[in-house]
């Protein structure tokens, strides 16, 4: 970036208002949810999304920041009143603008009052004007909440290269505050609008007693392809209305990450847009929490880390043509950190992901994957089980019943339910996880046809035409679908 470019703060632009054509219609938001994946625990699992902590609203609306079709795409979050931030984001060092204006907010500011999402434009490899552009939607942000520029955090998903369309933000913006709520229905436009490919919504909240006080939690995520630890295509919002210290806040906000959406994979594609924020309130009446390891702080973090499993635990479940989630518990290693790099070499292995598509318990694969995960282990302590059977112990493989063990992967999969693969290194106290899901045919057609989205009115018109009055789409389903020949044809949902 060149030096001359706008800092966060500055004014970028003279806001002018102008009509906008903008929407909350129901026909914006009709996408299902996804399920619930979170683990039990000392927390209740509440409805409410990023609304279920006190002091927040959101917002989600269609603004035709999109391609093609009335799908939302622009979502708000705001904070009653100056909520403290943590952030954690892409290492990609191709990062996005709106990444790039997130941590240079965060260098300065602990606390902040929005969170600006859209869906259509990723904004990165978009040069000096990409940052000027982020630097403006900030701005017209702030002037419609009557804030300061830094006030506000920015998100952005989508096709990579594309420049952001600054006209539709600058007339849909303004619009946003208009529709704020503090609602479970609120929580879940905002949930809907920050979605791509994804064929559900991922949004979950959690209530927990800290000091005899509750406690709530909540947050939404996206994502569903280029998908890979380091974060994924993942953008994140949770809200929290606990009293915490800024570092404290920030540092568990970092371990809830590395325990959860750095622990998934569906591709193996880092991107470039990678984000999660974290506001907290304050608003609980809980007493400030000032050390991560209290019993107030561990609680809390406890809780946090098991509302972001669940909501990456969705991220894979929804990954790209996916019939099933896989699940990889790593024991026996020698600290947590290699039993984490264990777990996710195994859910990011082609060959592991593609045979459990095809429903072969093929465990050399899963034994392969471990050993090239660059963790040390002595190949005779290792030990693999695929849901309750043993296929090696010790270094040495098992007979089993293959066809017990590929009806359990075919009935998992045809109700795309969760595969669960265990996996001991040796007889260490380390323990970790990670997720992933199976890779099918229908991935490599969603990806295959990424830049098909403005030919789709097109090509759907013609299909019509020369081929089967009958073609249908069945949005959001990113394929086309002629229901008379079973002819496909691939869509990108940006």
């Amino acid at each position: 970036m060149v030096a001359s470019r706008p800092q966060p703060g500055c004014t970028a632009l003279q806001v002018v208002r102008v009509q906008a054509n903008v929407s909350t219609g129901a026909e914006s938001f009709q996408i299902p949810n996804a399920p619930d994946l979170i683990p039990d625990g000392a927390w209740k699992k509440v409805e409410g999304g990023v609304c279920a902590a006190k002091g927040f609203k959101a917002t989600g609306v269609y603004a035709a920041l999109r391609a093609a079709g009335k799908k939302a795409d622009l979502s708000l979050i705001v904070a009653d009143d100056p909520a403290v931030a943590a952030g954690c984001f892409t290492k990609n060092v191709m990062c996005a603008a709106p990444v790039l204006y997130c941590k240079e907010v965060l260098e300065r500011k602990q606390k902040v009052k929005a969170v600006l999402t859209n869906a259509g434009q990723a904004n990165a490899a978009t040069g000096d004007q990409g940052y000027e552009d982020a630097v403006n939607c900030a701005t017209i942000t702030a002037a419609s909440l009557g804030v300061t520029p830094d006030d506000v955090l920015l998100m952005s998903t989508g096709v990579i290269g594309r420049r952001m369309k600054m006209e539709a933000f600058v007339k849909a913006i303004p619009e946003l505050p208009k529709s704020l709520g503090d609602s479970a229905e609120d929580a879940h436009r905002a949930a809907v609008a920050i979605t791509t490919t994804d064929l559900v919504s991922k949004e979950a909240a959690l209530q927990v007693t800290i000091g005899g006080k509750q406690v709530h939690i909540g947050g939404m995520c996206k994502g569903s392809g280029m998908i890979h630890p380091n974060m994924a295509t993942m953008l994140g919002v949770v809200t929290c209305d606990a009293d915490v210290e800024p570092e404290v806040w920030r540092g568990m906000l970092r371990r809830a990450c590395d325990a959860s959406f750095n622990a998934i994979t569906v591709d193996g594609d880092t991107s470039t847009n990678d984000t999660v924020i974290g506001l907290a309130s304050g608003k609980s009446g809980a007493a400030l929490i000032t050390d991560e390891a209290s019993a107030d702080g561990s609680t809390l973090e406890a809780a946090l880390t098991a509302l972001l499993q669940g909501l990456a635990k969705s991220i894979a479940w929804d990954g790209e043509g996916a019939t099933c989630l896989m699940e990889i518990e790593v024991t026996g290693a020698a600290n947590d950190a290699d039993a984490r790099t264990v777990a996710k070499s195994v859910a990011g292995s082609s060959l592991a992901k593609s045979a459990i598509f095809g429903h072969d318990p093929n465990w050399g694969r899963i034994a392969a994957a471990a050993g090239y995960s660059g963790v040390q282990f002595d190949q005779n302590d290792l030990a693999v089980r695929l849901g309750s059977m043993q296929l090696m112990e010790a270094g040495q493989p098992l007979a089993f019943d293959a066809k017990a063990a590929s009806t359990y992967l075919k009935e998992t999969c045809a109700k795309h339910g969760t595969v669960n693969i265990f996996v001991s290194i040796g007889k260490g106290c380390g323990k970790g996880m990670a997720w992933g899901c199976d890779l099918s045919y229908d991935y490599v057609k969603i990806n295959a046809g990424e830049l098909l989205l403005p030919l789709v009115a097109m090509l759907c018109k013609e299909l019509q035409a020369a081929h089967c009055a009958n073609a249908v789409v069945p949005w959001p389903v990113p394929t086309a679908l002629c229901i008379s020949c079973k002819m496909s044809l691939v869509l990108y949902t940006s």
